[in-house]
């Protein structure tokens, strides 16, 4: 995943192929994601334990990270975790391997209770949010997120809410979503569907809208929803999703930068596609992946969709612009340089959530958010 900066759940797929029980397919998804948000801690002790550095792509570092991050942060009994690993050196630095692990479980040497953020990421984040932002961040990663409900959620013991129609699960406590009218989503992530308030019929665009947490949020407000996004299987997701809540939308498969409406609409949502580093405490592979070059694409073609989509909108309407994204680049800096190029559109507000946000309750996905208003005569 690291050599070819494939996202972790695509890595998983090919390398988890052969795995046919799904807790075996759980627990090699726990590892590579631990090992992802312990990446730099991981390869100190290794430093720390070798004369000689190991290069960063070695296949005897994969292989301690492996076997480090099962046996100091998934308490897996240190004899199982080498053994995992051996097979994957057979031929090559088998004692190299064995030697350097034997080392940091004979010194009893330890992974830090916060977790260090990789050093490129750091300085980008210090640099414009802070150094508290980076500390917050470095403590929200430790752990795995809680799970948020939003929706007409049941009122489930140990649960907590922190705004209208959300529920916080305690960790280890599951949602069951048989039945219901309502789904999984971070707080953070609800916040833009909510900035258009109730609907009353009128109708609303949902662009990229794929995984659909926002497109049942609007419609669950009373908005005759269109959620567009160029994934059929995600979308088919979100069918399923609508038919279980009992809500409804129009879905359509296809690229905003080739789809049109028929007509111009009351209100649009883009959360457009990003580097995604706000939701890095889900995705750890996010902070090793997402590099300055991607995220100025990513930005150049955000600026593209809000253009095109700023052309469909009814005089007197909102449009809402999100990415779950810690990089300016992709949030203030896209809303800035949108105004000048449409002057018949005014910002009428803008949230960016950072790491620390509800920390006290269990954090929240970083996202930034710009409402924009057209101008009743353009």
């Amino acid at each position: 995943m690291l050599r070819k900066g494939l996202p972790l759940e695509s890595a998983l797929d090919a390398a988890a192929r052969d795995l046919e029980r799904a807790d075996d397919r759980a627990f090699a998804h726990a590892i590579a994601a631990e090992a992802l948000r312990r990446l730099p801690d991981l390869d100190a002790l290794i430093d720390r334990a070798t004369k000689k550095r190991l290069p960063d792509d070695a296949k005897a570092r994969f292989a301690l990270r492996i076997a480090l991050v099962q046996a100091l942060a998934l308490n897996t009994p240190h004899h199982a975790a080498i053994s995992t690993v051996l097979p994957l050196v057979d031929g090559g630095p088998r004692k190299l391997v064995h030697g350097v692990f034997s080392t940091v479980m004979r010194e009893h040497w330890a992974l830090p209770p916060v977790p260090t953020l990789p050093e490129p990421v750091a300085e980008r984040w210090r640099e414009a949010w802070g150094a508290e932002a980076v500390a917050a961040a470095a403590r929200l990663i430790a752990a795995p997120p809680p799970i948020d409900l939003q929706g007409a959620s049941p009122i489930l013991p140990g649960s907590i809410s922190l705004m209208p129609d959300h529920r916080r699960l305690v960790r280890g406590l599951a949602p069951l979503l048989g039945e219901g009218a309502y789904w999984v989503q971070d707080i953070s992530a609800s916040l833009p569907a909510r900035l258009l308030g109730e609907g009353n019929g009128r109708e609303v665009l949902d662009l990229c809208a794929a995984p659909g947490g926002k497109t049942m949020q609007l419609a669950a407000a009373g908005w005759a929803v269109t959620a567009v996004d160029v994934s059929e299987s995600r979308l088919a997701r979100l069918s399923e999703n609508l038919a279980r809540t009992g809500l409804a939308a129009r879905l359509v498969t296809a690229d905003v930068m080739t789809w049109a409406p028929p007509a111009p609409v009351d209100a649009i949502l883009l959360d457009a596609p990003c580097s995604a580093t706000g939701i890095y405490r889900r995705h750890p592979d996010v902070l090793h992946r997402a590099r300055p070059r991607a995220i100025t694409e990513l930005a150049r073609r955000q600026q593209a969709m809000l253009d095109r989509a700023a052309g469909w909108l009814k005089p007197g309407g909102t449009l809402v612009y999100s990415v779950c994204s810690l990089e300016p680049e992709e949030g203030e800096r896209v809303a800035e340089a949108f105004l000048p190029r449409r002057r018949d559109y005014a910002l009428a507000e803008q949230q960016r959530i950072l790491p620390g946000a509800w920390e006290a309750e269990g954090g929240a996905d970083s996202f930034f958010i710009a409402r924009f208003v057209r101008n009743k005569g353009g």
